[in-house]
């Protein structure tokens, strides 16, 4: 499986008083060619962040050709945990949560029982994806790929650094037009 198109999801950076939609971008790519920019709305702290991006891809010209979704993090717009498996089955495609670092699972776990409404719900959505696993200088969830598979994803796409670059692409964007200038690490 050679997975060569790609799209890399992530969000505008926002105020943390912001409530409501926050704007998350996909940065498609066939092989180390960027090919087009995908654009949508979750809610913040929400629960639809699965079927948003689902329908991101499902309504974009770029669909038949798509291979891999890359995700930074399992959460977008705050604690919109997205529900890996939902995303694989949806779209009939393999996809790959890449983190610089390991995440504090406990302090999550803590933030999402006490703070964030259908906390429990989210939680047990990380819970099902499992641990992450090293790979590659980062750490990895996956669903739809092995982590041989994984790992050569990410060698072949991580040109500038660690982070495959339809990721740090989405990111340079999102935050670009978010904040007038990106900057920033992934």
């Amino acid at each position: 499986m050679t997975l060569s198109h790609v799209v890399g999801f992530d969000d505008f950076p926002f105020e943390h008083a912001h409530r409501g939609d926050v704007t998350v971008v996909g940065a498609i790519y066939a092989g180390l060619r960027l090919d087009g920019i995908l654009s949508g709305r979750i809610r913040r702290d929400g629960a639809n962040a699965a079927r948003n991006l689902a329908q991101i891809v499902e309504d974009s010209k770029f669909a038949s050709h798509l291979q891999l979704v890359l995700l930074q993090g399992i959460a977008l717009g705050g604690f919109n945990v997205v529900d890996v498996h939902e995303l694989h089955r949806r779209l009939a495609l393999p996809v790959l949560v890449v983190a610089r670092r390991q995440p504090d699972f406990d302090a999550i776990r803590r933030a999402l029982l006490t703070n964030v409404p259908g906390g429990a719900r989210k939680w047990a959505l990380i819970e099902r994806l499992g641990p992450m696993e090293p790979v590659a200088e980062v750490y990895v969830q996956r669903v739809g790929l092995t982590l041989p598979e994984a790992e050569t994803v990410i060698r072949r796409l991580a040109i500038h650094g660690r982070i495959p670059e339809p990721l740090r692409t989405a990111h340079l964007i999102a935050g670009g037009i978010a904040m007038g200038q990106s900057g920033g690490r992934v």
